[in-house]
C-alpha cells in the first residue's frame, strides 16, 4: 500500500505517485484560464447582435461549464491510471489534488466515475451547444438549457447523496471539505437552479402565447 494523503487511511492505491505541483501551481492556472474564458466570451458575445446582459452572462457560464466538463473532467474519465503515472501532466495533478477533498476520485469509485462519464459525454457538448443556441437565438435554446440544468442537478444529487450514504469519509481535512467538496461543486447546484427557473418561465410564457394565438 503506497503512502498517500487521502482518507480513509486504509485506501489502497498501488503505484501511487505523490503530487509534483503545489496547490497554487494547480489552482492558479485553472482560475486564470477560467477567467480568460469568461472574459473572452463576454467580449465576443457583445458582437452577436443585440443580446441582453443576461444572455451574455449565460453564454459565459455555458462556455465555462462546457469546457470544464470536457477539458478537466474528461481526462479523469479516460485516464484511469492518472495517480500512478511517473511523468504526470497537469490534469493528472489536478485530480490528485482534488482527491484530497473527495478520495473517491483517486479510488475510481464506480458511482462517481459513472456520473462524471455522463457529464463529459453528454453535458459537456450540450453546454457548448447552449452557447451557440443563445448567440443564434435558436428556438430550442431554453429547452436545451433547462435539460442540461436538470442533468447537472441530478448529477449533483447523486454525487452528494452517495457520499453521505458511504459515510462522508473522503476528505483529508475540513479545509478540503469546504474548499473542494462543497466550494468547487456549489456552482453546479446554485447556477443550474437559477437557469432552470428562468428557462422554465420562458418556456411557459412561449407556450401560453402560442395557445392564445390558436384560440383567436
Amino acid at each position: 500500500m503506497g503512502a498517500h494523503p487521502y482518507l480513509p487511511a486504509g485506501l489502497d492505491l498501488p503505484g501511487y505517485v505523490p503530487l509534483r505541483l503545489s496547490q497554487l501551481e494547480i489552482v492558479g492556472p485553472y482560475l486564470g484560464a477560467s477567467l480568460f474564458v469568461l472574459t473572452a466570451v463576454w467580449l465576443l458575445s457583445g458582437r452577436c447582435g443585440r443580446l441582453s446582459k443576461a444572455d451574455r452572462l449565460l453564454m459565459c457560464w455555458w462556455a465555462f461549464t462546457g469546457l470544464t466538463h470536457l477539458l478537466i473532467e474528461g481526462p479523469f474519465v479516460f485516464t484511469p491510471d492518472f495517480f500512478t503515472k511517473s511523468n504526470p501532466n497537469f490534469f493528472d495533478e489536478v485530480w490528485k489534488e482534488y482527491s484530497k477533498g473527495d478520495s473517491r476520485y483517486v479510488a475510481r469509485d464506480t458511482a462517481t466515475l459513472t456520473v462524471e462519464a455522463i457529464t463529459v459525454v453528454l453535458e459537456g457538448p450540450a453546454s457548448l451547444l447552449a452557447v451557440y443556441a443563445i448567440a443564434s437565438r435558436k428556438s430550442y435554446s431554453h429547452i436545451l438549457q433547462f435539460t442540461v440544468c436538470l442533468g447537472q442537478l441530478y448529477g449533483c444529487i447523486v454525487y452528494f447523496a452517495t457520499a453521505y450514504l458511504d459515510g462522508f469519509n473522503f476528505w483529508a481535512s475540513p479545509f478540503y471539505f469546504w474548499a473542494y467538496f462543497i466550494g468547487a461543486n456549489s456552482s453546479w447546484v446554485v447556477i443550474p437552479l437559477l437557469i432552470a427557473r428562468r428557462s422554465w418561465k420562458k418556456i411557459c410564457v412561449a407556450i401560453h402565447q402560442a395557445e392564445k394565438v390558436k384560440t383567436k
